[in-house]
């Protein structure tokens, strides 16, 4: 059976993260789209996998690049 859908540990287990991170990310915006379930937050495999290309980069230089364009650093969870 294909995992479609993590929750909150898993995702953190598969980026090597707080789950804490992870909580902190959504109180202030970032990270990938979740669902909020009763009790409980979902992250789709399909938004994750998004977040994850739109965190892509090819090299340190278009990372800078990508932050020089908005004049601003990157938020935590922000690529």
């Amino acid at each position: 059976m294909t995992t479609t859908h993590f929750d909150q540990l898993q995702l953190a287990e598969r980026w090597g993260l707080s789950p804490k991170t992870l909580e902190r990310w959504r109180v202030i915006g970032t990270g990938p789209k979740y669902i909020r379930l009763p009790g409980k937050v979902i992250y789709r495999l399909s938004d994750i996998e998004a977040y994850e290309n739109e965190c892509l980069v090819s090299s340190t230089a278009e990372f800078r690049k990508h932050t020089k364009l908005s004049g601003q650093p990157l938020a935590a969870g922000r690529c």
